[in-house]
């Protein structure tokens, strides 16, 4: 494995995720879209109040830049624990992690309460499922790569 397929893997697995979390904002399937809050968040924080279309458009790259450097890190990980990086059982865990990560503080970060507790009450649901998502590409990813 190398640091480009962490890239890759990365980058893909988090236009899957951010594509499957905007659309089923869209559709009413999910209360909230990780592109729109990775956005209202940057506005907020940079102090700009910004129309609608404003957080989608900012929340992109952020989610693709995100998603890379999760890439990175997994390779970090796994290149300084000498573990096979195209194994289900190393990329679960981490995935697990970054689903707690985006829980406990993501989410809390970017005002949307403890769990997205601010968004809904199965908002750690409509997250586990996102990141399940992701996991699954980030995998199938790192098999083809």
């Amino acid at each position: 494995m190398s640091i480009a397929d962490g890239v890759i893997a990365g980058l893909v697995a988090g236009i899957a995720m951010g594509l499957a979390s905007d659309v089923g904002y869209r559709l009413g399937l999910f209360k909230s879209s990780l592109l729109v809050i990775d956005g209202s968040f940057a506005l907020k924080f940079a102090g700009g109040a910004g129309n609608r279309l404003n957080p989608l458009l900012l929340g992109v790259p952020i989610h693709i830049v995100t998603s890379i450097v999760f890439g990175i890190i997994y390779y970090l990980i796994v290149w300084g624990l000498d573990l096979d990086g195209k194994s289900a059982a190393v990329i679960a865990p981490y995935v697990c992690f970054l689903w707690l990560a985006m829980l406990f503080g993501a989410l809390p970060v970017a005002g949307q309460g403890l769990m997205g507790s601010k968004l809904a009450g199965n908002a750690r649901l409509e997250q586990l499922v996102l990141h399940i998502l992701f996991g699954i590409v980030f995998w199938g990813m790192m098999q083809a790569l």
